[in-house]
């Protein structure tokens, strides 16, 4: 009974916010179905700069500039072979990251978020990166985590980081495919506390299991 009263208290709790910002969650709807035309390095960089724009009327709601440093470090993925510009486009990423730990150091999606990103630098210069930003990622997934456990952005990156170390050290990444599983079976489980909290993440899980096939 308690599980329920809490479950519709949130309910609420999110009405009366949409409610109070219809268009604020509007324009975050809007700007957030921008998605899924994006392929370019510039579609990234465009969507990104949007976000950027909502945040800096919006100073109060921290998803903006969620969304600015996710497209950001998106840029970097898709950048080919330039460091220089991979490590630009994530130096803007960090800006709105060290942001949004100020703004919400109890939210769980920001030290994924975090993860990721560091994650990220590793992989402009795995070389010379390595040792540092995957100690890094694994500290801020494990933050994380240690707010909300069931966290599926965050339970897939301490997964992809638990595969990557495992072929670093000439381990099979397999073993962690009951895991990969798991977390798909689950992943509709978890319902973000808003429609404009962070939801992606799902495919690249999919992706895990079925290399696990």
């Amino acid at each position: 009974m308690k599980k329920i009263i809490l479950v519709i208290a949130v309910l609420l709790v999110n009405m009366v916010s949409i409610a109070q910002k219809p268009e604020f969650f509007q324009t975050m709807g809007e700007t957030l179905g921008q998605y899924a035309s994006c392929r370019t390095v510039a579609d990234f960089q465009a969507l990104g700069n949007k976000f950027q724009m909502i945040a800096n009327v919006e100073k109060a709601e921290w998803s903006p500039l969620y969304y600015h440093a996710h497209c950001f470090i998106i840029m970097s993925f898709v950048e080919q072979g330039d460091a220089v510009k991979k490590d630009s486009y994530l130096d803007e990423a960090e800006k709105s990251i060290d942001k949004l730990v100020a703004m919400a150091p109890n939210e769980a999606e920001v030290f994924a978020l975090q993860s990721f990103y560091y994650t990220a630098r590793l992989v402009v210069n795995p070389m010379e990166r390595g040792q540092k930003y995957s100690a890094l990622s694994g500290q801020a997934v494990g933050k994380a985590l240690a707010l909300d456990p069931t966290n599926p952005r965050a339970r897939l990156i301490k997964l992809q980081g638990d595969m990557g170390s495992a072929r670093f050290f000439g381990q099979d990444p397999k073993t962690f495919c009951p895991q990969a599983k798991e977390l798909l079976a689950t992943w509709d489980n978890f319902k973000p506390k808003s429609p404009i909290d962070p939801a992606w993440g799902k495919d690249q899980a999919e992706g895990i299991v079925k290399g696990c096939q």
